[in-house]
C-alpha cells in the first residue's frame, strides 16, 4: 500500500500527482486539493477551477479580485 501524503492514510488505491518536478501520493482527490491547490487571498477558498491571475496571484473569481484591488487581470480559461 501508499501512504498519502497529506493525511498519512495506507490506502491500496492511492494514486501519484507530479507538479512541479516533485511527485505526490494522495489516497483521496480531497487530500490532493488541500495539499496542492492554491487559496485565495481574498476569500481562502481552495481553487480547484482556473481561477483569475494577476502575476504570481491566483483568485478564485474576478470579484474577489477586484476587492483586492488587482486591475491586470489575466484569466487562462477557453
Amino acid at each position: 500500500m501508499a501512504k498519502c501524503d497529506q493525511c498519512g492514510n495506507d490506502y491500496d488505491k492511492a494514486f501519484q500527482v507530479s507538479l512541479g518536478g516533485q511527485t505526490y501520493t494522495f489516497d483521496s482527490f480531497e487530500c490532493a486539493i488541500q495539499k496542492l491547490a492554491p487559496t485565495c487571498p481574498h476569500c481562502r477558498v481552495r481553487i480547484v477551477g482556473h481561477g483569475v491571475e494577476q502575476g504570481d496571484i491566483i483568485y478564485c473569481c474576478a470579484h474577489c479580485a477586484e476587492q483586492e484591488g488587482a486591475r491586470a487581470l489575466t484569466d487562462r480559461a477557453p
